[in-house]
């Protein structure tokens, strides 16, 4: 059964949304007046623009990710600002031009924010953030694109192709533009799991030495290591790790020490503590354990670990809470807390700010971004307020 995203309640699952979305694409992207034609880049010698700003107070931006092409989504990126100290958002509209920007992701240096377009025809594209110009959309080689991520040294963009069950690698220029990509590498086995009709890579990340980059393939229960040639831009398959059959992971947060990752595994709903090798990109997954959804339907989303390695969090779609944990031993175990309650429906996707001290999570179902204040010392969650009505909201990206 392939229950991604959870089609729960009358809900759609991604393989629904995107076999729905390969006969709408013409009808539903709106191209942006600013924006350049489709797949260009920026020239790689155009200044780059200053950084937003980062006081220690005062407004921050704040973007919401969603789907465009599905009845009641929203028109683009959305576009907001939140408070630090209270946690209260305030929209500002939507960047249009960007279809289906499901997932969303921020250059190192903080000047250009990268969208999957989460459709049959896979792209990714770039926004300058200091005027919201497209700089560029690249055809990530794959269906249904729907994570993202920048390599640390600033140069390569990564993306997970779920519908295709591939992962791409894109050069960046010194605008930030995507090129043409350099690879991508379709994962043809092991067989799928149960349930499962073909492989679904469903996130690629880089480790936190920069050595390797690991996707995460929930059709075919493994992770795959890669070591990314960062001249030619090309992956070379350096190891596996396997589930349990059936277990779907989904999503991996590695703890800032290194050594050690935690796994959200969706369809069986659990997670693992792995360890992890910097040397050789091998990733060691370890036993089951509980979300805290006390055995209802709940489809666990993602991990996001404090900056200090003190605490995790966990998104659960269908329980629909926050699972806290105290993270011990250096980063080898995991202990449950407890959990709280998310404040909307399907939480699809949470992020800490910057500093740590607030916690958004976004709501698909219920259309909601809601907050809390991260506690440093207890790694406790307290409510910041209201939810912040977004419509399909499935990414936050704080700055």
């Amino acid at each position: 059964m392939d229950t991604d995203d959870g089609p729960v309640n009358g809900g759609w699952s991604r393989r629904r949304f995107v076999g729905a979305v390969a006969g709408t694409v013409a009808v539903v992207a709106v191209p942006s007046p600013a924006a350049p034609p489709a797949r260009t880049t920026a020239a790689a010698d155009e200044p780059r623009s200053a950084a937003p700003p980062r006081g220690p107070s005062g407004p921050r931006p704040l973007y919401v990710g969603t789907y465009t092409s599905v009845d009641g989504g929203g028109p683009g990126i959305g576009l907001a600002s939140y408070d630090p100290a209270t946690g209260r958002i305030t929209g500002s509209g939507a960047l249009t031009g960007v279809p289906d920007p499901s997932y969303l992701a921020v250059h190192p240096d903080g000047r250009t924010l990268y969208a999957v377009d989460e459709r049959q025809d896979g792209a990714v594209t770039a926004v300058r953030l200091a005027d919201r110009r497209v700089l560029g959309t690249r055809g990530t080689g794959g269906a249904g694109p729907c994570h993202l991520s920048v390599h640390p040294s600033g140069r390569w963009l990564l993306s997970a192709n779920y519908g295709s069950g591939s992962v791409a690698v894109h050069p960046l220029d010194a605008s930030g533009a995507p090129g043409e990509r350099t690879d991508v590498v379709t994962h043809t086995s092991p067989s799928p799991g149960p349930g499962q009709q073909g492989p679904h890579a469903h996130q690629f990340l880089t480790s936190p030495d920069g050595g390797h980059v690991l996707a995460v393939d929930l059709g075919t229960d493994t992770v795959y290591s890669y070591r990314l040639d960062q001249v030619k831009g090309t992956l070379t398959e350096v190891a596996r790790a396997h589930t349990r059959p059936g277990a779907g992971p989904r999503h991996l947060t590695f703890h800032p020490g290194g050594r050690y990752a935690y796994l959200a595994n969706e369809v069986d709903d659990t997670v693992t503590v792995c360890g992890y090798d910097p040397a050789s990109g091998r990733l060691t997954i370890g036993e089951p354990q509980s979300t805290g959804s006390d055995g209802g339907t709940n489809y666990p989303a993602q991990f996001v670990v404090t900056a200090d390695g003190g605490y995790a969090f966990l998104a659960n779609r269908g329980h629909n809470s926050l699972a806290r944990y105290a993270i011990e031993a250096d980063g080898a175990r995991l202990r449950l807390l407890g959990t709280v309650p998310v404040g909307g429906d399907f939480p699809r996707h949470i992020a800490l700010s910057p500093d740590g001290g607030v916690l958004f999570a976004a709501n698909q179902r219920s259309g909601t971004v809601t907050v809390f204040h991260v506690d440093a010392g207890s790694g406790a969650l307290r409510s910041a307020g209201e939810p912040f009505a977004s419509p399909v909201a499935v990414c936050a990206q704080p700055l």
